[in-house]
């Protein structure tokens, strides 16, 4: 079981690149991959897009890619046209506003289109050059989400543990409940007709009540779910879907449950349940 949340960040030296490669996540219901690249590999944007969508399931994933090239191979292009026309244009402004009519180079030597760095980039090679990179920096990029996979997993256990306990209250009064119901059917039978009454035929209607006010079912579920979440939860594949969607399903239960209930002491173990469970989908909202 991974967290969404990681952290890695790479730096190395190879003959004359200066890489840096940093990798951070956080939660998210689905993927969302941010890549910053330099510009003049932009090019290799959809291999290293697939290269994460293939690894990771959800999660909000920033990647950011600085390199430095001692010896990109560039060709510098001036645009004389566009240079006379700013250097015209300064010299009005000066002429206008009676200043100097000295001009500085870098006052237009930056301005768009006087110049042009055009790189010759063989994308194949710089290819080969990064995987690696990226293989190295994605492995430790995994290991702290398993590591903060691990911390999430010992605290849905514990509160799985609680909803555990509180089910084994629930199922120890659910009998209590049945008998309690039925005794209530009968003394109000007893309230509205008086004493003549024919205890098969209330007990027959009582029967037939029960089985729409009877939690045995509910309980069954309930435990199937649970027995579900903690199989989840050795699953090496990613599981935070599943876990939500099963947290709704124990919800579900335990709420027709309370729902059911007239015993106050079955009406803290609900509460706990609750409880617990709030705090194991609090949980899976961090898991991948």
């Amino acid at each position: 079981m991974k967290s969404m949340t990681g952290y890695a960040l790479t730096e190395k030296h190879i003959k004359d690149v200066s890489v840096s490669l940093e990798i951070k996540s956080y939660n998210s219901r689905y993927l969302e991959l941010n890549l910053n690249l330099p510009f003049w590999l932009s090019g290799l944007e959809p291999v290293f897009k697939s290269f994460f969508s293939s690894r990771i399931a959800r999660g909000k994933v920033e990647v950011c890619l600085r390199v430095k090239d001692l010896n990109l191979d560039i060709n510098i292009i001036t645009n004389t046209s566009i240079a006379k026309a700013y250097a015209k244009a300064l010299r009005e402004i000066a002429e206008a506003a009676c200043i100097s009519s000295e001009i500085d180079i870098n006052a237009f030597s930056e301005k768009e289109g006087v110049l042009t760095v055009e790189r010759n980039i063989d994308l194949h090679s710089w290819e080969e050059l990064l995987l690696p990179v990226f293989e190295e920096t994605f492995q430790n990029y995994e290991l702290t989400k398993i590591a903060e996979g691990e911390i999430l997993k010992k605290d849905i256990t514990a509160n799985m543990e609680r909803i555990l306990s509180a089910i084994k209250i629930i199922k120890k009064y659910a009998p209590q409940m049945e008998e309690l119901f039925c005794q209530t059917i009968k003394d109000r039978f007893k309230e509205l007709i008086g004493n003549e009454i024919n205890e098969q035929r209330i007990m027959q209607e009582v029967a037939v009540m029960l089985v729409k006010y009877t939690i045995n079912e509910e309980i069954v579920r309930l435990e199937a779910h649970c027995n579900t979440l903690s199989n989840e939860l050795k699953q090496k594949c990613p599981i935070g879907k599943k876990l939500d969607f099963i947290c709704q399903e124990i919800n579900r239960e335990i709420n027709t449950i309370g729902s059911k209930n007239q015993m106050l002491e079955m009406s803290q173990s609900i509460i706990e349940v609750k409880d617990a469970l709030e705090n194991i989908r609090e949980q899976s909202r961090n898991v991948e």
